[in-house]
């Protein structure tokens, strides 16, 4: 079955950075599109970043732009999210997801992992 494990999330200060990683098994990850949501509890999963089966095209949410950089290895079934200049308004569970498909998606995904915390202090 496929499986997605985000790894990478945990406590850091505002300003600073951090790396997601989010590992796929059981499908063939160079079909599929990747994207990265997140979510905190009473409020609905955000879009945060996208990017196509190739790694040529990529799309985010207007306030990660300049700051988060997806990239994907498919040599790795790996795709990550590079998160600089955090603010604590960043914390939340972040979540991976897979949709088949050769563009870019900001909805519609058949596959999530189960989640990393990323929490920014103040």
């Amino acid at each position: 079955q496929v499986q997605l494990v985000e790894s990478g999330g945990g406590l850091v200060q505002a300003g600073g950075s951090l790396r997601l990683s989010c590992a796929a098994s059981g499908l063939i990850f160079s079909t599929y599109a990747m994207g990265w949501f997140r979510q905190n509890p009473g409020k609905e999963r955000e879009f945060v970043a996208t990017i196509n089966w190739d790694g040529v095209i990529k799309h985010y949410a207007d306030s990660m732009k300049g700051r988060f950089t997806i990239s994907r290895d498919n040599a790795k079934n790996t795709v990550y999210l590079e998160m600089a200049r955090l603010k604590p308004d960043d914390t939340a569970v972040y979540y991976c997801a897979a949709r088949r498909g050769t563009y870019y998606y900001t909805g519609g995904y058949e596959y999530w992992g189960q989640g990393t915390q990323v929490t920014v202090s103040s």
